[in-house]
């Protein structure tokens, strides 16, 4: 008898889709015949704007799970890698069933990579093979889960609580605060520290954004990035090379890798640390700064959320600050999109009325940021709400190739945030300085705050 139950359920989460999907299209309609009447410069700049921005992207996705819930684009879009279309998936339980299916869609980042490390692939961009569990494994033993609570939350708490606090009562969020708290955990974690700060960020950014963003192959930015890489496997071969000779025994991530290698463990000879260092420190330096000052931005523009994130973070209801900051990511993720190469021709949703065949070669977009707004799956999905179980973010994607740094994340994101967000008065800075400026890069490069200096009762951070 469960079906009566399930019935009205599934009739009213029908209906918000309906609703969802039309109420989308009238807004985007109005927004671009605003665009048409009212705006200044090209009107397909005007357009494209609107449709890049978070808020006209969820739009745009509630329009497709209606009408065309898996679409498919004869038309190349990606040219940084190999494929023959473009497919855009945008219903929660084909995204899922796409980013599961490593057989028929596989990761395709292998040829910068070996760009990247001078000749090998990271595992990151291997599909399920023994040396892809090989390294995974290596890798999960030298940086470990229970690491989170014990090493890297009290050095992110300490680190930017240290920053908040001497700021003058106004900061540049990722240059003050993100970038350069990231960037010491590279040091004081992974071992790793760089021959500057400042070269570890430009390294970083360089190589992620030639990665996984760079999807038209701009010319330029091939010529940076191999610049970037070749410094630093120099640098990053010269430091373990110096680290062995100096005996130095330290239990952090390069310490570790160094011991296992002692120990003869396969796939630790220094070539291979190095390269997966390197994937691990693309990872996650740029990306923490990124997401963290996109979830900050989102709540400004949420009076009511940000005041629940600052009463948590003025209390140390260190899982309320969280429950903030991941929702706010859930309107502002990093990447809207996971994009796989279909490996042979395959079906997403068979047998339904939206089953699509994709062709062998077709570049499908798995839209994770469209899956976490499913009113098929996640309820009340246009609102903010801090109660929402864990499962329903997909932030850092799914299945095999799931951030390797996730459970990092979970820790260094709130805890970037939570001094700043202790802070009574925190507001924009007036004018362009208090909105994101990205500065010639897919990253949030500047934003200023505002706040006051007293700092309220309240557990230290």
């Amino acid at each position: 008898m469960s079906w009566l139950i399930n019935l009205p359920v599934a009739t009213w989460r029908r209906l918000l889709l309906l609703a969802e999907g039309v109420g989308a299209a009238l807004l985007l309609a109005g927004a671009g015949l605003t665009a048409l009447l009212r705006g200044s410069g090209p009107l397909g700049a005007r357009l494209a704007a609107i449709l890049a921005s978070p808020v006209g992207q969820r739009r745009v996705f509630a329009v497709l799970r209606l009408v065309q819930p898996n679409l498919r684009v004869g038309r190349v879009l990606v040219t940084a890698y190999a494929n023959s279309g473009t497919a855009l998936v945008t219903r929660r339980d084909d995204v899922i069933d796409v980013l599961s299916r490593d057989d028929d869609f596989g990761v395709v980042y292998g040829p910068r990579m070996k760009t990247i490390t001078g000749g090998e692939n990271f595992f990151l961009g291997m599909q399920n093979t023994p040396r892809y569990t090989r390294d995974v494994s290596n890798m999960r033993l030298v940086v470990r889960r229970e690491d989170v609570p014990s090493v890297v939350a009290p050095f992110i708490a300490r680190e930017a609580e240290g920053r908040v606090a001497a700021a003058p009562g106004s900061l540049d969020v990722p240059q003050a605060l993100t970038l350069p708290v990231a960037a010491g955990l590279l040091d004081h974690y992974f071992g790793t520290p760089g021959p500057s700060r400042a070269a570890m960020i430009d390294w970083t950014t360089t190589l992620f954004w030639y990665l996984f963003l760079d999807l038209k192959a701009d010319p330029a930015l091939d010529g940076r990035a191999v610049a970037a890489a070749a410094a630093f496997r120099d640098w990053l071969d010269g430091h373990i090379a110096a680290r062995k000779a100096s005996g130095e025994v330290r239990d952090d991530v390069l310490g570790r890798c160094l011991a296992l290698q002692a120990s003869g463990t396969p796939g630790m000879d220094d070539r291979t640390i190095r390269d997966n260092l390197i994937g691990l420190l693309i990872g996650e330096l740029p990306t923490t700064s990124a997401a963290a000052t996109l979830a900050l931005d989102e709540l400004l523009d949420r009076p009511t959320a940000l005041a629940g994130a600052q009463a948590a973070a003025r209390t140390g209801d260190d899982a309320g600050v969280a429950a903030h900051v991941f929702e706010a990511l859930r309107f502002r993720p990093l990447n809207p999109v996971i994009y796989r190469r279909a490996l042979r021709d395959a079906t997403v949703a068979g047998g339904s009325l939206r089953a699509c065949r994709i062709r062998e070669g077709t570049m499908v977009f798995a839209a994770n940021l469209s899956a976490m707004f499913d009113p098929l799956a996640v309820p009340q999905p246009g609102r903010f709400r801090t109660d929402r179980p864990w499962e329903t973010y997909m932030l850092w994607g799914s299945g095999l190739h799931l951030c390797f740094g996730a459970h990092l994340n979970r820790a260094t994101l709130p805890g970037l945030l939570k001094p700043l967000l202790a802070r009574p008065g925190l507001r924009r800075a007036e004018g362009p300085r208090g909105r994101i400026d990205q500065d010639g890069t897919p990253f949030p490069a500047h934003l200023h705050v505002v706040f006051d200096r007293s700092r309220p009762d309240g557990p230290r951070c």
